[in-house]
């Protein structure tokens, strides 16, 4: 895609936690912060066959987050987001001034 940054990671791997497909199969998880891209706006993805169409694309610093974040991210606020994330990446600190990028999707409609 013309201006967008280049991809890191396959769309296929954006959303893959059980527990996190099963909050974005229930609607409770719109958004996936990642290191890198995995996924530009107008692209789909599929979980138990449902469409996923990301909307949106952009970078976020993590000192930026809030507990409206976390809660798109599927999770309850941004202090029990930020202590699964650190357990589920070893050796990993939370740097608020460190980027990701947050990719942000919707099911798709047939409209």
């Amino acid at each position: 895609m013309e201006n967008q940054p280049q991809k890191t990671c396959s769309i296929d791997r954006l959303v893959t936690h059980p527990k996190l497909v099963a909050a974005t199969l229930a609607g409770s998880k719109t958004q996936q912060r990642r290191d890198g891209v995995y996924a530009w706006p107008g692209e789909t993805f599929e979980l138990e066959g449902i469409t996923f169409v990301v909307t949106d694309l952009s970078r976020q610093r993590l000192g930026d987050m809030t507990d409206e974040h976390a809660r798109a991210e599927g999770y309850p606020n941004l202090e029990i987001y930020k202590d699964i994330i650190l357990k589920m990446h070893a050796g990993m600190t939370w740097n608020p001034d460190s980027l990701v990028w947050v990719h942000t999707f919707t099911a798709k409609t047939d409209s």
